[in-house]
């Protein structure tokens, strides 16, 4: 198992009503293949998973299958209660896809050894790959991380927690049980932010929601961590991604919903978000607009 390169979040695409717009998504799609990505995560977090039915999942792979046409890897989100979860993981595996991201618990917690457990019948009798996102309500210690090693299909976690002390400790504790090819990501929001802190720990995937809306801004900080250019990703960070997180945490949900604004004033036809999650206000626009314009003129700027 191998996934290198941009990480690519695509939005799901709808109406003005609020229904799937699968066409629109082809499109929005594409975009994400032009732009040379490593993978496609659909109907994930920025893909707003929990605000879709299970034939709407389907359906939205599907549509991902066929307009990829194997150029890249395609996972999907899959979670929720135990048999939601299951039944997910058993629809991806039935439809193609190369994995899925199996995401927390639905509203309850539980102990360390259930959140395994969780994970052990989320995946029974299912061969497909698997990442699991250590997240609230799924926060895994050391030890229980560990324990995943015993769950053949269970290929990497992916981290949204935030807590580099611990993600250390995780990364240490699996290599040390033999988990050399086990799989770490970045999954925080506006990855790009933490990616130089979580590369130092040996974490150097990471999951990138800009590159739905400015993809060229995405791929020159990648590039730029990947090859030691401190001065470009510092420019990049300064000019957009620290004003970005700004306007971001000024609203819940802004993680996803900023970048479907983003993705509608660059000329995208992806729609809007479904409650409970808002839409920006006008001045909150405005700014995203002068963000988004920063960022460029500073990609201009460092090549």
């Amino acid at each position: 198992m191998s996934l290198e390169g941009l990480l690519a979040f695509p939005l799901t695409t709808f109406t003005a009503d609020l229904e799937l717009d699968l066409d629109a998504y082809a499109d929005h799609l594409e975009s994400h293949l032009a732009a040379d990505v490593g993978a496609l995560f659909v109907a994930c977090g920025t893909g707003e998973f929990s605000a879709l039915s299970p034939d709407e999942l389907r359906a939205v792979l599907r549509r991902a299958r066929e307009v990829v046409a194997g150029r890249v890897p395609i996972w999907v989100g899959a979670g929720g209660g135990p048999a939601q979860a299951r039944s997910g993981v058993a629809m991806a595996r039935a439809e193609g896809a190369d994995g899925v991201l199996l995401l927390p618990p639905y509203l309850v917690s539980g102990p360390q050894s259930g959140l395994v457990d969780h994970v052990r019948f989320a995946l029974r009798d299912n061969d497909i790959p698997a990442i699991v996102y250590h997240r609230t309500p799924g926060v895994f210690g050391p030890d229980a991380a560990v324990r995943l090693l015993g769950i053949p299909s269970v290929v990497g976690i992916k981290d949204g927690f935030g807590d580099v002390d611990l993600m250390t400790r995780i990364v240490t504790a699996i290599r040390a049980a033999g988990g050399e090819d086990f799989l770490f990501f970045n999954g925080l929001p506006t990855a790009e932010v933490s990616a130089r802190a979580y590369r130092a720990i040996g974490v150097t995937r990471y999951s990138s929601a800009v590159h739905c809306f400015v993809p060229e801004i995405a791929g020159r900080f990648h590039r730029a961590l990947r090859d030691g250019e401190d001065a470009v990703a510092d420019r990049l960070l300064t000019d957009f991604y620290l004003p970005l997180v700004a306007l971001r945490d000024e609203t819940p949900g802004f993680a996803v919903s900023l970048v479907k604004a983003g993705a509608r004033l660059r000329g995208q036809k992806v729609g809007g978000v479904r409650p409970p999650l808002g839409e920006p206000s006008a001045s909150q626009l405005e700014r995203l607009e002068r963000i988004v314009a920063g960022g460029l003129d500073a990609l201009a700027e460092v090549g």
